[in-house]
Order: C-alpha cells, then sequence, then structure tokens
C-alpha cells in the first residue's frame, strides 16, 4: 500500500469517528432532555410544566455539561503536548485546584466580586498560576512522568488544605458552595452562567485550529523552530489559554476529574496523535463523555442526584491506573 492511500484511509478513520461522535453527542443530547424525575417524550402534547423543565432546568445544564467536557479535553490534550507527558491532566495535576483556591479566596475575603465574571478571573488566575509552577518544574528540573505527577499530587494536597481551612471557618451557604465545586455538578447550571461559555468558545476554537503547531512542538522545541514556529510565544499563549478553559471550566461545574486524560489518551490508541484532528475530537468526545456521565448522576438515585465529579473519577480512575502501569512497563 502506497504511502498516499495510507494517509487517506488514515483521514477517513479521523472522519468516521467525527460522524459518530457527533450523532453519539445529538443522541445523547436528545436523551438527556427526556429523562429525569418527569420524563418527557418528544411525541407527547407539550405543557407549560416540560416547557420550562427544558428551557429552564434541562437545557442549560445540558449546555454546561457539554462546554465543561469540552474544555477539559481539549485542556487536556493540550498539557499532554506542552509537557511531553501522555498522563498531564487538569485535575490529576492539581491545576483544577489552583483554579479552587482562588474562588474560594474570593468568596472569603472579596465577596463583592463573588459573580460568575468574578469566579472565572479568578479560577483563570490560579489555573494560570498552577500551570506555570507545573511548567517550570517539567522544563528545569526535566522531571520524570512520575515525579511530575508526585509534584501535580503535592499541589493538589495544598490545594486541598486550603479548601479544607476555608469549611472550618465557612458558614451554611458557603460549605454548601464549597461542597458543590469539590464534588462537581452542573446541577445548580442556569441561563446567567452561560456569560462564562461566551468566553470558553472562542478559546476552545483558537486551541481546535492550532493542532499542527502541536504537531511540529511534538517534534522537539528544535525542531519546531527550525519549521518557523516561534516556541516560547506559542507556548505561553497555550498555558493561557489552557488556564481560561480550565479555570471557566471549574467557575461552572467544580472540580471534575479525569476527562482531560481519559478522551485524548483513548483517542491516540485507538486512531492516532495527529493534534490537528485529535484536539476537535477530543472536544466532541469530552461533551459526549461529560453528557453521558451527567445522565447517570441525575438517573441512578430516584430522590437525589450524584456529584458528578463521582461519576467521572469512577469511570477515569481505573484507566488512569492502567495508564500508569502501562508507562512504568515501558520504562
Amino acid at each position: 500500500m502506497e504511502f498516499s492511500q495510507l494517509i487517506q484511509r488514515k483521514q477517513r478513520r479521523w472522519n468516521l469517528f467525527a460522524i459518530v461522535a457527533t450523532l453519539s453527542l445529538v443522541f445523547l443530547s436528545i436523551i438527556y432532555l427526556m429523562v429525569g424525575e418527569v420524563l418527557i417524550s418528544p411525541f407527547s402534547e407539550v405543557t407549560p410544566l416540560m416547557e420550562k423543565l427544558v428551557l429552564q432546568l434541562r437545557f442549560p445544564r445540558l449546555l454546561t455539561a457539554i462546554a465543561i467536557g469540552a474544555a477539559l479535553a481539549v485542556s487536556g490534550a493540550v498539557l499532554q503536548v506542552l509537557l511531553g507527558n501522555v498522563l498531564a491532566e487538569p485535575g490529576v495535576l492539581g491545576i483544577s485546584g489552583g483554579a479552587s483556591v482562588m474562588m474560594v479566596l474570593v468568596m472569603f475575603f472579596l465577596p463583592m466580586f463573588a459573580t460568575p465574571i468574578g469566579f472565572m478571573v479568578s479560577a483563570v488566575a490560579g489555573a494560570l498560576l498552577f500551570t506555570l509552577l507545573l511548567v517550570f518544574f517539567a522544563r528545569s528540573a526535566r522531571l520524570t512522568t512520575t515525579r511530575l505527577l508526585l509534584v501535580g499530587v503535592a499541589l493538589g494536597i495544598l490545594s486541598g488544605a486550603v479548601v479544607t481551612w476555608a469549611f472550618y471557618f465557612s458558614d451554611e451557604l458557603s460549605l454548601r458552595q464549597l461542597m458543590y465545586w469539590l464534588m462537581g455538578s452542573v446541577g445548580g447550571a442556569s441561563w446567567h452562567h452561560h456569560i462564562l461559555t461566551l468566553f470558553l468558545i472562542p478559546v476552545l476554537v483558537w486551541l481546535c485550529f492550532k493542532g499542527q503547531v502541536l504537531d511540529k512542538l511534538m517534534m522537539g522545541e528544535l525542531h519546531a523552530k527550525q519549521l518557523g514556529i516561534d516556541v516560547e510565544a506559542v507556548r505561553w499563549k497555550l498555558i493561557l489559554a489552557v488556564s481560561v478553559l480550565v479555570g471557566g471550566a471549574v467557575a461552572l461545574g467544580g472540580i471534575i476529574g479525569f476527562v482531560g486524560l481519559v478522551v485524548p489518551h483513548l483517542l491516540r490508541l485507538a486512531l492516532g496523535s495527529e493534534n490537528r484532528y485529535l484536539l476537535p475530537l477530543s472536544a466532541l468526545s469530552g461533551a459526549t463523555l461529560l453528557v453521558f456521565a451527567d445522565i447517570i448522576a441525575r438517573t441512578s438515585l430516584e430522590s437525589a442526584e450524584l456529584p458528578l465529579g463521582v461519576v467521572t473519577t469512577t469511570i477515569g480512575a481505573p484507566v488512569f491506573i492502567w495508564m500508569l502501569v502501562k508507562n512504568h512497563d515501558s520504562h
């Protein structure tokens, strides 16, 4: 088989999977709007209650799950290239924890800024700070996979300690908000929260068009420079973009782990590592995964909801352990 035929065959696989992922997302979105305490059939007569349930509760929540899933999956894919580490992910590396710490600080010390936009700005600042720390350690100390993960775990423990102190000094309302963020949930999503989504969409689209640049970065900094890439400028732009996505995702739904780890890695295993295809597909697959996980969170219990972060962790933790063992064996 000629090389051009191999390329065409691989492109067809990417295109086929993109169609499957899109159809899956559409199908699950329809199911999402139908199921719940009140089952809504698309063939039944629409009542005012059904209209309110769909337009005011389920639809904004669905869009929130899609936005968070896409943002976390693309963030994970970009971080894995930036850090040269297949196990890099916002939750595992403590970046989501950094975002939550800054949101807690705003809640307690600057309550006048405790608005959706205020929370997003603080979450982006915290995510950016922790991302910069990780990039600094990864580049300057040339950390192995295991040590980089340990640094991420240490940052996660540090952020967890700050949030625990916040638990100790919080009142009842603040305590509920903290629990909402720590466990991860889109249950409180409403239309006014989608101000944050409007900030995430252009960053997400911009990153999805940076696949060829990331492909060149994967060859190594020297080769990327020879191919005309301003490595330092590109790296800082990517770090800022990842921080905006992670900060926005945490501000919308709290700490939801393993989406950015599982989705890009499984896509790389199944289809390859061409980032120009991988990034858009990660966005589609991440959105599909989170919509599916939230359906489970909403419908598993009769009179209550499971936290969304618990569902994604249940799905992602075994995959992470398998990846860690596999990565250790390969070395």
